[in-house]
């Protein structure tokens, strides 16, 4: 077999792994991940010579995402399954959701992967509207989909986590797996102990979600491991229009209460200023 021979048939192209900036095929691809590396407890003796060093590379991966997202125009970050088919209903759904977001003048951040997330961001895309995919270190390479404008891999979940939140406005969440609830469930909590206030939580896929949503009410609140109000955190709808329109009025809603606290604190300063002009002229 001739080196043409070799280069074009024996490896072919191969596996493809994005960890960073740095894109690895091949036999150039580790058998773990940063994640692994990082939470793996029986390397422990490796922390004092490597953990500062991971330091610096998680650090870098927070700026990187606040610098490259920091000018982001409003957005609704949308979950869902990278296991979903093209013409499964949640990706017809999640199409329709990434247009109608666009239409509202929000961005669509996803994960940046195939089934759902790439459906949303297609539909925000084909819409005209600005589609950003958050990817992430997997043993099994997924890729960014064709329809992101902008993307940013991450070697670690939870500065990926942080962009979620950090840069929307609101969750939409269609039919997923273990991914799907963990952000869900983050966001849920992160509403419920007011780390983020006015935050909507769509849920959308009634018949999917309706056995979680009985178990929540039926046995987390009944025991009272959850007050019955925090139900009142999720909404869930097949209705793309009313998704999007309950997203707006939680916008309005919010922007209603900063704009009452900045007159109430004008007026306040107004009136300290006039008593301490009062004051002077009484002297």
């Amino acid at each position: 077999m001739n080196h043409s021979e070799e280069r074009n048939g024996a490896r072919g192209p191969g596996p493809e792994r994005h960890r960073g900036a740095v894109t690895l095929r091949r036999e150039s691809i580790p058998l773990s991940t940063a994640d692994q590396r990082l939470l793996d407890s029986r390397s422990r003796g490796d922390w004092k010579t490597k953990d500062a060093w991971r330091a610096l590379r998680i650090l870098s991966e927070f700026v990187e995402g606040f610098d490259t997202l920091a000018d982001l125009p409003p957005a609704v970050s949308v979950f869902g399954s990278a296991r979903s088919k093209p013409d499964s209903p949640e990706c017809e759904l999640a199409e329709e959701l990434g247009a109608a977001l666009a239409a509202a003048g929000y961005a669509v951040i996803t994960g940046g992967g195939p089934g759902v997330m790439e459906a949303a961001n297609r539909g925000a895309t084909e819409a005209g509207g600005l589609s950003v995919g958050l990817g992430i270190e997997l043993p099994f390479e997924q890729g960014i989909n064709d329809w992101v404008d902008m993307a940013i891999d991450f070697r670690y979940f939870f500065a990926r986590k942080t962009m979620f939140v950090k840069y929307a406005q609101a969750f939409v969440v269609l039919p997923g797996g273990f991914g799907t609830l963990d952000e869900l469930f983050e966001a849920l909590t992160l509403v419920q102990t007011g780390k983020v206030t006015r935050f909507p939580v769509v849920l959308m896929g009634t018949a999917y979600w309706q056995g979680l949503l009985d178990w929540l009410r039926n046995t987390l609140a009944a025991d009272g491991k959850i007050g019955l109000a925090d139900l009142e955190l999720i909404i869930v709808t097949d209705d793309v229009n009313a998704a999007v329109r309950h997203i707006v009025d939680a916008d309005a809603a919010l922007a209603a209460e900063r704009g009452a606290v900045q007159d109430a604190a004008t007026a306040q300063a107004e009136a300290a200023q006039q008593s301490a002009s009062s004051s002077r002229t009484s002297r």
